[in-house]
């Protein structure tokens, strides 16, 4: 079946089954590989992505679901005021350990800060509770999103 989806900005038409998980789509067909493939069951949120700004699991979200929503993915999280930052405190307060994880603890991070600009440590644990790190980074994915709300 044929699908008209925006990512990024920019429309794509993709030719596949409607139940397709959006993050095959994402990956296999578009070519994004930033998201990662991690449970397939939406428990550690390693395939978040944005859609109409919301963090949301693309690996339980069928492609038929998405209509004109806007997808923002990892690749270009950056290119936002809330992404920069964040992304700049993850380098600052290196963060990152085997990094796979990290595209989508970015993306939660970036939406809590985008809904709440000034979260307490409640409301991150809150926020980034559906993100797993096998590394264990948790303190220093708390420092990075108090470093990059306080900038």
């Amino acid at each position: 079946m044929a699908f008209s989806i925006k990512v990024n900005g920019q429309t794509h038409s993709v030719d596949v089954d409607n139940d397709t998980p959006l993050l095959w789509v994402l990956r296999d067909v578009l070519g994004m590989t930033g998201t990662k493939f991690g449970c397939g069951l939406a428990l550690c949120g390693a395939c978040t992505v944005h859609v109409d700004g919301v963090a949301t699991r693309s690996c339980v979200t069928p492609v038929d679901s998405i209509g004109p929503s806007e997808i923002v993915t990892i690749e270009t999280i950056g290119a936002t005021t809330v992404g920069a930052k964040i992304q700049k405190a993850w380098l600052d307060r290196e963060v990152v350990q085997c990094g796979y994880c990290q595209s989508g603890q970015i993306m939660s991070a970036a939406e809590l800060l985008t809904t709440n600009p000034n979260p307490t440590d409640a409301d991150i644990d809150n926020a980034m509770s559906g993100n797993i790190c096998r590394c264990g980074t948790y303190a220093r994915i708390r420092e990075a999103i108090k470093q990059a709300a306080a900038s």
